[in-house]
């Protein structure tokens, strides 16, 4: 089953929480505290894999969760890190945050992305001893991983698209050019998902080659099946168009053009600017007067135009060796660029509240929206840090902690962000 769009939920472990602990020896009556931090949460990472070629496996587990990291330990031992999480996908996927749509990572190198990062371990008592608090009776919890409903849509990584309506031959030029082998018969759709094939050249020079499927008039809008493809050709660097050139199927092959090269503009407007060249296939059922009227039209719309028979190969070489010509002073495969998710956006989630704790001089606030801005805040900018005082001061927490009975030089902890109180 070809899926190339899924939606899961995935959250990274939890930080242990930091350890309680008092140093217990004999002939010492009066042992500090030694409690150890708590180990890292672990984190949730996307890599590519060139064995997997749809998004199924997505379809019946739709949750992902890595390891909390372990509690502190006495002795300042601290506890171990959680496990992290490797989610698979296919090369070309695309990860966007569900609600706000952002691209997050598009997994197209072999680099791994982390998309969730694990919670910090919370600190053992042993970080809270001071001269005037020498036996701190508290220690801090591990900060929660991160947590996010994602989006996953695969774009093919392809070099060249086919495009035509079913049953031009796209099926058949791919399977004489590579060594893919995709279904072929004399009826619609039988190419149901798309169909990848690596075109050598040379030594040395190859490029990868999509059938894509089920191209019909109204796909742009979601008719038929070209809605579900048309986004593995958004990535290709060029098109190539095949047309029936006898009209053996009784459409006429000029307006096919015009109706696929509209649907290209109804989809995204992008594509119809992306360099194409058009082949008239089954020359062998077409008369000399059809092939010349089409060759006419095509070359008076400033395309280039070119002849075969798919079936015995002919003509196939010539424009294998054209499209390669031309893909050499082409950029290479597109690929998107990740975006911020706007802190802005979890600010619309104050009303899930925050719980406010107080330990001795030591305030410590908690709340996941809270958390999600601080993660996406660079407090190092006076900017930035300006902006998350107003968070706290229109969410109401600066007014909370006053019902606590905070004081000037108190502190406050919100997860591993750390300030002084000043009113």
């Amino acid at each position: 089953m070809f899926v190339d769009t899924a939606k899961i939920k995935i959250k990274a472990g939890a930080g242990g929480d930091g350890k309680v602990s008092f140093h217990r020896e004999k002939y010492i009556s009066a042992g500090g505290p030694d409690g150890g931090d708590g180990g890292k949460g672990g984190s949730i990472m996307f890599v590519a894999d060139d064995n997997l070629a749809s998004l199924a496996d997505f379809k019946y587990k739709r949750k992902y969760a890595a390891e909390n990291g372990a509690p502190g330990e006495p002795g300042r031992r601290a506890g171990k890190k959680g496990a992290d999480l490797t989610i698979r996908v296919p090369r070309g996927t695309i990860i966007r945050e569900a609600e706000s749509g952002s691209v997050m990572a598009d997994i197209s190198s072999d680099e791994p992305f982390v998309a969730a990062k694990g919670g910090r371990g919370g600190w053992g008592n042993s970080h809270f001893a001071t001269p005037t608090r020498q036996a701190p009776r508290f220690a801090k919890s591990g900060t929660p991983g991160e947590e996010w409903v994602v989006e996953l849509e695969l774009k093919l990584m392809a070099d060249v698209g086919l495009l035509g309506f079913p049953n031009v031959g796209k099926s058949t030029l791919i399977s004489v050019v590579s060594q893919a082998k995709p279904v072929i018969a004399n009826y619609h759709f039988t190419t149901l998902s798309p169909v990848l094939g690596v075109v050598y050249i040379g030594e040395g020079q190859s490029f990868v080659m999509a059938d894509i499927p089920g191209l019909i008039e109204g796909a742009g809008e979601g008719v038929g099946l070209g809605h579900e493809f048309l986004r593995h050709v958004e990535r290709c660097r060029m098109l190539v168009h095949v047309l029936d050139a006898a009209g053996s199927e009784g459409r006429d092959p000029i307006e096919d053009f015009q109706i696929i090269n509209n649907e290209l503009k109804t989809f995204n407007p992008e594509l119809a600017e992306r360099p194409q060249i058009v082949v008239g296939n089954k020359t062998d059922l077409a008369t000399p007067e059809q092939i010349e009227r089409l060759r006419e039209f095509i070359t008076g719309a400033g395309y280039e135009f070119y002849t075969m028979c798919a079936p015995i190969a002919e003509g196939t070489r010539e424009l294998i060796n054209v499209i390669a010509a031309k893909l050499q002073k082409l950029p290479p495969v597109k690929r998107y660029e990740s975006e911020d998710i706007p802190v802005e956006f979890f600010e619309k989630r104050q009303e899930s509240g925050f719980t406010v704790t107080a330990e001795g001089d030591i305030y410590s606030v908690e709340s996941p929206w809270l958390l999600k801005i601080l993660q996406r805040t660079d407090l190092d900018d006076y900017e930035a840090l300006q902006y998350f005082q107003r968070v706290l001061i229109s969410s109401g927490v600066i007014e909370a902690l006053k019902e606590k009975g905070i004081s000037e030089g108190d502190t406050v902890t919100i997860y591993d962000f750390e300030f002084e109180y000043v009113p």
